[in-house]
């Protein structure tokens, strides 16, 4: 039983401006994920969400890791539902779309639902072809699915979670619902058997509380090898200003040690329901991310009575 805690990223902005983490030497992208990869077993990639991944820098990624290192893996916005723009697509695939009005000169925001479906059916083939390369290395852990807010616990709601797991068939996947209706009384029963049902990881949610896009934290595992954590900060004034940031403002929080104390004392007690679990921390102003998984490690590292105290 293994916990493994690392960060969402690598290669922010200001993690390399901010100059503590990376050493002086560590000044390429290789440089930098050698590095990072020393520190961590574990990064979540999360540059899959914004644009397709390519199986060229997934074969680099697993080239430049060592062996028992795990890349969670962000699934691409357009399948969770976000709304996405063509140009972050294949050069052929922006092609098909503007001859079906989707494009230049047509819609230029997709949604899921609204996008050909011999479209769909190709982009969800080909992002299985860039996992490959981590998951013929053994590196590949979860394929992350971030449902937005807007996905509501409704019949369209579980068919559309149902049919992302199935595009994934052969491949672990974790599940973060952001509309708090999933886990309020008596639902939350309901929504913790459906992602079990479905072989698939329910997301431990730390962030802040008392808005309609806030989720509670559920410390129970719906997979018996895996659980997931991911730590989003508690920076409740700046969650949901327009405009933000992910770096500079949303997730700018740097978890004080009593917190990390307590969070590990939590984590600690999922080893007994999944085998394998993994925490990220999302916060990724400058090194704070960092650090914090340092810290959390080592506590986690303590015997269980120790962290309490």
């Amino acid at each position: 039983m293994t916990i493994k805690v690392g960060t969402a990223s690598w290669t922010d902005k200001t993690l390399i401006a901010c100059g503590r983490f990376y050493p002086k030497e560590a000044k390429t992208a290789e440089g930098r994920l050698r590095y990072y990869a020393s520190q961590f077993p574990l990064v979540e990639v999360d540059s899959s969400y914004y644009a397709m991944p390519s199986p060229t820098n997934a074969q680099l990624w697993a080239e430049r890791t060592p062996d028992g290192f795990t890349m969670n893996v962000k699934a691409f916005r357009l399948f969770t539902g976000h709304h996405t723009q063509p140009n972050v697509m294949h050069k052929d695939i922006q092609e098909a779309l503007a001859k079906d009005g989707n494009g230049p000169g047509g819609t230029k925001t997709l949604y899921y639902r609204t996008t050909p479906v011999e479209i769909r059916t190709e982009l969800w083939r080909r992002f299985i072809e860039a996992l490959a390369p981590l998951k013929d290395a053994g590196k590949l852990g979860l394929v992350h699915f971030q449902f937005p807010p807007w996905l509501l616990r409704n019949r369209e709601g579980h068919d559309h979670v149902w049919h992302c797991v199935e595009q994934m068939a052969g491949h672990t996947v974790s599940i973060e619902l952001r509309n708090a209706t999933w886990f309020e009384e008596p639902h939350r029963r309901q929504t913790l058997r459906f992602i079990q049902e479905l072989r698939a990881v329910h997301t431990i949610v730390d962030g802040p509380q008392g808005f309609s896009n806030s989720v509670p934290a559920i410390w129970e595992a719906t997979h018996p090898d895996y659980a997931l954590v991911r730590l989003h900060g508690r920076n409740t004034a700046t969650w949901n200003v327009k405009g933000a940031t992910a770096a500079s403002d949303r997730f700018n929080y740097d978890y004080p040690d009593d917190e990390l104390r307590d969070l590990a004392g939590e984590i600690g007690r999922l080893v007994k329901m999944a085998k394998n679990p993994h925490v990220i921390f999302i916060n990724n102003m400058e090194d704070q991310g960092q650090r914090n998984a340092r810290t959390l490690a080592r506590l986690l590292a303590l015997p269980s009575d120790v962290i309490g105290t």
